[in-house]
């Protein structure tokens, strides 16, 4: 039989009501109770956060926790806060081996709801794990996405993630799962033992170099510009992400926007910035880039531009 994990990380999923707001209190046994699965599975409480106060280096832990638990089981699912989940997402497909199904899940609703979407999700997702399919996903309200390139586009709908010009890649109903399309393969790197400091840096009419400035002075090894349409920063900006390249520290752009590429088009924006070296990475997120450039920069210090940029070549990423 099918040997699964859940792993729990705490989030919506596991939160109760208490005086002070939504706290974490469900475990991973309380968690599988709810989905009478006929499944063979191994609850693991891995964590116990919201995840809006998780740390890069507890996501790195969490990889690596991963990791050790495909080498013992034949599927695993993650619960997982939905503020963060397709961060996670990307740093545990970026550090995937690609030989075992991980996928990820959580709510909109807590533990204690009348009518809550964690049991419904979470079946679905050791269902989706079960059915063997390699690489890593997240599985939400039906429907598995590929983790690269899913977003959270709403926040309080149970439909609350997409994957933007992708779409998703199965859908579960019970014990029937129906595939559309297959991912590929998407490991980077081995789960790092860290991850260096990057920082996303937001633009909007009148931005100026003062937050790009603030970034590289507090220590960040990579910045992130979170860009205007398909790939645009304000001069200034521009000016000082020049300056960071030349200095060695990497620059990657991605698109506020949704959905859809960046490019380096437009002279005094996206076109200066390619020509200064930066890495536009096509439609993933700023906060899925972020990770990406990190985990590039831990594990090819020595070109993580060149790194990424092969890798989104690879697995498709435009």
């Amino acid at each position: 039989m099918t040997r699964l994990a859940l792993l729990a990380t705490g989030g919506t999923i596991a939160t109760r009501g208490t005086a002070d707001g939504r706290a974490v209190s469900a475990t991973a046994a309380d968690l599988l109770a709810t989905t009478q699965t006929d499944l063979d599975v191994t609850p693991v409480d891995a964590a116990g956060r919201l995840s809006f106060a998780a740390t890069l280096d507890e996501l790195a832990a969490l990889a690596r926790t991963v990791r050790e638990t495909c080498a013992s089981a034949d599927g695993v699912v993650v619960t997982h806060g939905t503020d963060t989940l397709e961060e996670t997402a990307a740093l545990l497909a970026l550090t995937h081996d690609g030989a075992t199904p991980v996928t990820i899940t959580g709510a909109q609703r807590p533990f204690d709801d009348p009518a809550p979407d964690g049991p419904t999700n979470l079946a679905a997702a050791l269902r989706w794990a079960a059915h063997g399919r390699p690489g890593v996903t997240v599985t939400f309200a039906g429907h598995v996405f590929p983790a690269v390139g899913v977003r959270k586009v709403d926040a309080e709908a149970l439909t609350a993630f997409a994957a933007p010009g992708r779409g998703p890649l199965a859908s579960v109903d019970g014990d029937r799962v129906r595939e559309h399309a297959v991912a590929p393969p998407t490991g980077l790197a081995d789960p790092p033992s860290g991850l260096p400091r990057v920082d996303v840096v937001a633009q909007y009419v009148g931005a100026d170099d003062h937050a790009i400035t603030a970034a590289a002075d507090a220590g960040a090894r990579g910045v992130v510009i979170a860009a205007f349409g398909a790939g645009n920063a304000t001069p200034p900006v521009v000016g000082k992400a020049r300056e960071l390249l030349d200095r060695g520290i990497p620059v990657a752009v991605a698109s506020r926007t949704g959905s859809g590429p960046v490019a380096g088009l437009y002279a005094g924006g996206g076109a200066e910035l390619a020509r200064a070296g930066a890495l536009f990475a096509g439609d993933l997120s700023p906060w899925q880039t972020r990770l990406l450039l990190a985990v590039a920069l831990a594990a090819h210090p020595d070109d993580p531009i060149g790194a990424a940029q092969e890798w989104m070549a690879r697995v498709g990423v435009g």
